[in-house]
């Protein structure tokens, strides 16, 4: 049985009884191109096999330096963007105390995550959060020319520098690159940091499992054996091509049912703040994998019940192309219970001595009737609770069912190539060599 649950229930009012089952044969070449590597994209399908498959030498020693950054540094920083981030800082989140970098008592390192921008105000202030604090850089990017990510590393290096030499600097460096080539790769070995891989058959939106997500997610505490065990539970849970049996692929299914009928957008909700970059993560998995070829399903997010209060009134009566998945969690880290309050006069009395998680529950069963009733398909991925084994699951549920999706829409989902053309003008419109003519036209068009 599989630990974490994929409710379709209220889907009766957009799909009939008959759709799942005609989609059969569709999801079965897509598993069989997925699974043989006959479909588009096969040098990329890695995170198959990833949770049983992983090089467990160095998973032991993102494990060890781990325990060494907890051990000399006060603040940790991760490096990276798009897959190379939000994987690692959705974990995070996912795993840890609301509050977790100024938790009571909290005697690991502060994670905080840069090169996710161009902004100087932001590592500014980074930089005086560190203050001179003992600190270590985890820098990830398999090229190591990503303008993000760079800029980032060379101004936290000096500072690094600044602190502690050359040589004392080289040893709090970790960079998360390419096996075999790249600048990083290059600098690296030249400079003697350590190194861990960014794994040639996965793309950045699938590789928060590998060591571009472990060692951020084991630095901050996460049991990155527990988290891979799961993922490896979901691995074999999945491995069926038979809708039946499968609920990733039924997710997959269902998703593209809809999307033909005309529900364009997902909005991916949640009932716990600590899952809202969750939600950032599935964006890119969803958008970079699907949105190819003038085709696909707009991923966005909603944070319940905050969202409520300003998108609420859109879901209910707005445009009629949104569909709705939410990710709802059993058993919440922490409950309250509200308390006796004699002579108030805020309408509460009736929610007396009831627990937060009772209320956050009925607002859950409420929104998804008025949705419903407003024409919203919902759909619900029920997780047990926040645990690093739960994460890898789910992680393995939503990277199956978006290759699978891909593929159902006749697209390549492990691609990107949409994402290098605001590259290219940005290149062009600071002046990098090689992009002359092209600075030409682009200024004549600004």
């Amino acid at each position: 049985m599989a630990h974490i649950k994929f409710d379709s229930s209220k889907l009766s009012k957009f799909v009939h009884d008959n759709e799942l089952g005609q989609m059969q044969a569709l999801v079965t070449a897509a598993d069989t191109e997925l699974r043989e590597g006959t479909g588009a994209g096969n040098d990329f399908r890695g995170f198959i096999d990833l949770p049983v498959d992983y090089d467990k030498d160095e998973f032991a020693r993102i494990k060890a330096a781990a325990k060494k950054i907890q051990s000399d540094s006060e603040v940790f920083v991760a490096i990276g963007i798009g897959g190379s981030y939000l994987g690692a800082r959705m974990a995070v989140d996912f795993l840890s105390h609301t509050f977790r970098n100024y938790e009571p008592g909290r005697k690991l390192p502060e994670v905080y995550f840069a090169g996710n921008s161009i902004s100087g105000s932001y590592l500014a202030d980074l930089i005086d959060m560190i203050g001179d604090r003992d600190f270590s850089l985890n820098v990830i990017s398999k090229s190591g020319t990503t303008t993000e990510p760079s800029i980032a590393f060379r101004i936290l290096k000096a500072k690094l520098i600044a602190k502690y030499g050359e040589a004392g600097a080289k040893g709090r460096i970790y960079a998360t690159t390419d096996r075999a080539k790249g600048a990083l790769k290059t600098e690296s070995d030249a400079q003697g940091y350590e190194e861990f891989v960014v794994p040639d058959d996965i793309g950045g939106r699938y590789s928060v499992l590998s060591a571009v997500g472990l060692l951020p997610i084991a630095v901050a505490g996460g049991d990155i054996d527990e988290l891979m065990h799961g993922a490896a539970d979901a691995r074999s849970e999945y491995s069926d091509a038979d809708l039946s049996k499968n609920e990733a692929y039924q997710y997959a299914a269902y998703r593209n049912i809809l999307y033909r009928k005309g529900y364009t957008t997902e909005l991916l909700e949640n009932y716990e703040p600590t899952l809202q970059y969750l939600s950032e993560w599935w964006k890119q998995l969803m958008g970079e994998s699907e949105g190819k070829d003038e085709k696909g399903i707009y991923p966005s997010s909603a944070n319940f019940s905050t969202d409520l209060h300003s998108l609420g009134q859109y879901i209910q009566e707005g445009l009629r192309n949104l569909m709705e998945t939410v990710v709802w969690v059993e058993q919440p880290n922490h409950d309250l219970t509200i308390p006796v309050e004699a002579g108030s006069q805020d309408g509460l009395a009736y929610l007396e001595n009831r627990k937060m998680s009772e209320v956050n529950r009925k607002a859950y069963e409420g929104v998804v009737l008025a949705h419903l009733d407003g024409g919203v398909p919902v759909m619900t991925v029920s997780i047990p609770k926040q645990d690093a084994y739960t994460l890898g699951y789910l992680i393995y549920f939503f990277e199956a069912a978006v290759a699978i999706s891909g593929y159902l829409n006749g697209i390549n989902p492990f691609n990107q190539p949409g994402v290098e053309s605001y590259k290219r003008n940005m290149f062009a419109l600071l002046g990098r060599p090689g992009y002359e003519e092209m600075t030409k036209e682009l200024n004549a068009r600004l």
